[in-house]
């Protein structure tokens, strides 16, 4: 399995062979993400969950998920983000206010819980 931190290496040494990092800021970063979920959502968009998991569009989808994953673990490695520890942090913040009693099964907004 390889690691955020191993794939940010890789993408920081690419952005290095290309004298890339001049272009790699926080903001431009954010923007060729924001396109890359665009895309992705450009595939999905008109077919059905069925579609989705077993069409030939597949390949297509999961080409935009790494483009998206990509740019995401850029932009963190920019900004000094330990993504992998802020991942883990949100998952066990969103385990505390969505506890499995109150939200199985629900898709109410953790507020709305009761």
């Amino acid at each position: 399995m390889t690691s955020i931190e191993e794939v940010a290496q890789e993408l920081r040494q690419f952005a290095a062979d290309r004298d890339w990092e001049q272009f790699h800021t926080a903001k431009n970063l954010l923007i060729a993400l924001v396109g890359e979920v665009g895309e992705l959502a450009a595939e999905l968009q008109w077919l059905t969950e069925e579609e989705i998991l077993h069409s030939g569009a597949r390949g297509a989808i999961a080409d935009e998920l790494a483009d998206v994953a990509l740019y995401l673990i850029r932009l963190s490695d920019v900004l000094k983000v330990d993504l992998g520890s802020a991942i883990r942090k949100k998952i066990m913040e969103n385990g505390l206010r969505y506890p499995v009693e109150k939200s199985r099964g629900r898709s109410l907004k953790y507020d709305k819980l009761t």
